[in-house]
């Protein structure tokens, strides 16, 4: 079992979701009400910049087509190799994410170091590579396949075949509650399940109400350290 919090106790919470379920508006939401949120996609683009190893490696493995004229990674291209390849995700993700991980691991120790009591870690992938152990608690966000797919539509103006095959590519949303589930019943960590498939005024709601809980069973404040 991985120790929770860092070398001086802050505690950390894991924010995570299948696509289009709404784990980024639950981010903004928190951060609204002055969380301190780290965002992984932000650790994913800063490691993967013109001159990082990341990059020289990836286009190594998947060619120059990855590139965009001014030598930056273009991400949709580089979406496409993988999405219905499990081989090629396999390489992208060993190269990618233990730079991301590093990275997220620096930020939490700076915040350590400031003394914060709290932050929320938001990864899309933390329950795939069983990262989500390493924090105190979890909030996991989740929706029907149904309103997954309308929102892609809508977001990404796909059709519902397209939006139905990025869904399939991605962990099953009930197999991953149940694996975060199983471990807070192991008293790994704690758990909680927000479900949106309700109005932006419900999720509002809800993430309110998941973060008092959670902070009240960590013992830390709701409100942030920084002020």
């Amino acid at each position: 079992m991985v120790p929770h919090g860092t070398a001086r106790g802050m505690k950390t919470v894991g924010l995570t979701g299948g696509i289009a379920c709404g784990k980024s508006s639950v981010a903004a939401i928190l951060r609204q009400r002055g969380v301190v949120v780290i965002d992984a996609d932000l650790a994913s683009r800063a490691i993967v910049t013109p001159g990082q190893p990341a990059l020289t490696e990836l286009v190594a493995a998947f060619g120059p087509g990855i590139l965009q004229d001014d030598g930056t990674l273009d991400r949709p291209a580089l979406g496409r190799l993988v999405m219905s390849d499990p081989s090629a995700r396999h390489t992208l993700e060993s190269i990618t994410h233990p730079r991301i991980a590093a990275r997220i691991q620096e930020q939490i120790h700076e915040l350590d170091q400031q003394g914060q009591t709290v932050a929320v870690v938001e990864a899309a992938l933390m329950v795939e590579f069983g990262s989500f152990r390493q924090h105190d608690a979890i909030i996991l966000v989740r929706c029907s396949p149904a309103t997954q797919i309308r929102r892609l539509m809508a977001r990404q103006g796909w059709d519902a075949q397209r939006a139905g095959r990025w869904i399939a590519a991605q962990m099953n949303l009930d197999d991953k509650q149940q694996r975060v589930h199983a471990a807070a019943l192991a008293g790994e960590l704690l758990a909680i399940t927000i479900d949106n498939d309700g109005s932006l005024s419900q999720l509002h709601a809800a993430s309110a109400r998941a973060w008092s809980q959670l902070c009240a069973k960590l013992g830390v404040s709701a409100q942030s350290d920084r002020g």
